[in-house]
């Protein structure tokens, strides 16, 4: 048996099955959220099922979310430290939410007071699954014996090797979220128009194509993993999440069964902190595939490396 030389602190935006994350040594915070005036934490679809939130959200219930509260994380990282164990904290994208930074800033008071601790908190630059499929994959390594600062440098450099890519239902979710004029979304709808979306290299949402059609659309999702993968070769996983949309899950899995019959698959639910912002429909992939650092143009390869990124 592995010697675990490592614990894990965790957030519930990565959207996980609660089971694949119910570990000894896991730790999961949760996000809060309100759902029309009742108060919920995201307990990854514990207490709340996803058919139940986002019919709710469909018949008009407004969503609001909120950074994880201060508290929360003190308590969490001082157990990290009582326990002796060095721990790794994997966080939800900077880029989109100011949790991060209040993480950081905890860490650092805390380890001003006991500094002998070893306590590292890593910003994964991802969302949702595939915030998650770096969590999975992490886990998996912490098993494998990686010792904390092993995992903070796999993190580092794995990240760039997750692949995701997602389409919505709707583009009225965005609009709602001030993400995308009113203008832009009325006419989306009227040409059925479903944006193909990914997350950036700096852990920002980023629209990188639009599909006419809904069928369209899950097929340019495993285009996407047919080519994002092309080097890789067979047997990959392949984590699928949707926001109440099963048949659409099992259409995509039919798809990229076409490219590859050796996936494996991982199906979640899109959690209520993102699916608040896409709404019900949202249809996701996540897979570790080519780096995505080879997509930079040449401007921006020499950009970073004026900066000296």
């Amino acid at each position: 048996m592995i010697d675990v030389k490592c614990n894990v602190i965790i957030d519930s935006c990565c959207d996980l099955p609660p089971q694949v994350v119910d570990v000894p040594g896991v730790e999961l915070l949760q996000f809060p959220y309100l759902l029309g005036e009742e108060q919920y934490s995201d307990d990854l679809f514990k207490s709340l099922n996803p058919r139940e939130f986002y019919e709710r959200m469909r018949k008009g219930a407004n969503v609001s979310t909120a950074q994880i509260p201060i508290p929360t994380i003190t308590a969490a990282f001082e157990r990290a430290i009582e326990s002796g164990v060095p721990t790794v904290y994997l966080g939800f994208a900077s880029a989109l939410s100011g949790t991060f930074e209040t993480v950081s800033l905890i860490r650092d008071q805390l380890i001003a007071e006991h500094p002998e601790a070893e306590l590292h908190v890593v910003d994964t630059h991802l969302a949702s699954i595939a915030e998650g499929l770096l969590v999975f994959e992490a886990i998996r390594q912490r098993a494998r014996g990686l010792t904390a600062q092993e995992l903070v440098d796999w993190a580092n450099e794995a990240r760039f090797y997750v692949n995701e890519q997602f389409t919505l239902e709707e583009l009225e979710w965005l609009r709602k979220g001030g993400r995308i004029p009113s203008s832009v979304a009325f006419a989306g709808s009227k040409l059925d128009v479903k944006p193909m979306m990914d997350i950036s290299l700096d852990g920002k949402l980023s629209l990188s194509g639009v599909a006419r059609g809904r069928k369209k659309a899950i097929r340019q999702l495993a285009e996407y993993y047919k080519r994002r993968t092309a080097e890789i070769g067979c047997g990959t996983q392949v984590v699928s999440g949707s926001a109440d949309c099963p048949k659409d899950v099992e259409r995509l899995k039919a798809e990229i069964n076409k490219v590859d019959e050796t996936v494996l698959f991982l199906e979640t639910s899109i959690g209520p902190v993102i699916g608040s912002h896409v709404g019900p429909g949202m249809l996701a992939i996540a897979f570790m595939g080519q780096d995505s650092r080879d997509d930079l143009s040449v401007s921006d390869r020499i950009a970073k490396r004026v900066r000296g990124a």
